[in-house]
C-alpha cells in the first residue's frame, strides 16, 4: 500500500470509528507501530486528525469549521455512491447550479455533458472539473473563502439575484428537523439565494450530516425536493423528511 493511500485509509478509519489506537491501526493496515505513529504525526500537522493518548481521534466540527481538505478525505465511498445516484436525478439539457463542497464535487465528476446545457457554480474547483468536458461553465465571481474554497460576498449575491436555475445541487454541513445549517453566515446567505433562484433543489449529503446541528440555518426541509444520501435516515429524521414532502433517494455502495 502506498503511503498516501495508507494515510487516507487511516483518516477514514479514525473518522468512521470515532478514533483508533496505534495498535488497531497497525493491525488493520499490517504495518509497524512506528510507521503508524509517523503517519499520525504527519496527518496531525496537516490538520486532518487529532492525536490522542495512544492513537488518534477525528477532527471535531463542534465549534470549528472543517477545511475543504479535511472534508475531502472523509467518507469517500459514501460520497461516490451519493454522486452516482444523484446524476440519475438530473434531466437532460438543464441549467444546473453546483454548490461548493466535496460531495457536490463528486457529482460534478460524474455528470454527463448531455445532462447539463449550462453549469454554474460558486466553486473554482468545481468549475475546473466541469470545464474539462465540452460544456459551458460560468462562475459567480466573488471573494474566495480559503477554508472552503467557495466564492462569497456582494459580487456573488448580485450574480445569484439576477439568475434562475432549473436545478440546484446543494450541499450542507448539518440537517435536522429544523432544517439545513452551516457554520458560516456568508455561505449561509449564498445557499439561501441559490435555493430562492432554483426551480428544483437536490440535496446531496452523507449520513453523518443527518441529525446534526450547526450555527446558521439557511433552509427549511420544505425547501428541498430530493435528498440523496448513502444510508436510510433513522426514524425521527425520516418522519421529518416525509412531513416536509422530501423524496429520499439512496446511493448504493
Amino acid at each position: 500500500m502506498l503511503p498516501a493511500t495508507r494515510r487516507r485509509t487511516i483518516i477514514e478509519l479514525v473518522s468512521e470509528n470515532g478514533g483508533c489506537s496505534v495498535n488497531e491501526l497497525s493491525s488493520q493496515l499490517n504495518v509497524s507501530k512506528a510507521t503508524i505513529r509517523r503517519d499520525l504525526g504527519d496527518l496531525e500537522d496537516e490538520g486532518l486528525i487529532e492525536r490522542s493518548h495512544g492513537g488518534a481521534v477525528p477532527i471535531t466540527s463542534v465549534g470549528r469549521e472543517q477545511t475543504y481538505q479535511q472534508k475531502g478525505v472523509q467518507n469517500l465511498t459514501e460520497k461516490a455512491a451519493i454522486a452516482e445516484r444523484a446524476v440519475e436525478e438530473i434531466p437532460g439539457e438543464q441549467v444546473v447550479f453546483f454548490d461548493s463542497g466535496t460531495t457536490t464535487m463528486e457529482v460534478a465528476k460524474r455528470v454527463s455533458t448531455d445532462d447539463v446545457a449550462l453549469a454554474v457554480t460558486n466553486s473554482p474547483l468545481i468549475a475546473l472539473e466541469l470545464g474539462a468536458e465540452d460544456r459551458e461553465v460560468k462562475l459567480t465571481g466573488g471573494t474566495l473563502r480559503g477554508r472552503t474554497r467557495a466564492l462569497v460576498g456582494p459580487t456573488t449575491e448580485a450574480y445569484l439575484e439576477r439568475m434562475h436555475f432549473d436545478l440546484l445541487i446543494l450541499g450542507t454541513n448539518a440537517i435536522d428537523a429544523d432544517g439545513l445549517m452551516t457554520p458560516n453566515e456568508q455561505e449561509a446567505r449564498m445557499k439561501e439565494l441559490m435555493i430562492e433562484h432554483s426551480t428544483r433543489v437536490l440535496l446531496v449529503a452523507d449520513h453523518t450530516k443527518v441529525g446534526k446541528r450547526s450555527v446558521v440555518r439557511f433552509a427549511d426541509l420544505e425547501d428541498i425536493d430530493t435528498f440523496v444520501v448513502d444510508r436510510e435516515p433513522e426514524a425521527t429524521a425520516r418522519e421529518s423528511l416525509q412531513t416536509a414532502n422530501v423524496t429520499v433517494a439512496l446511493g448504493e455502495q
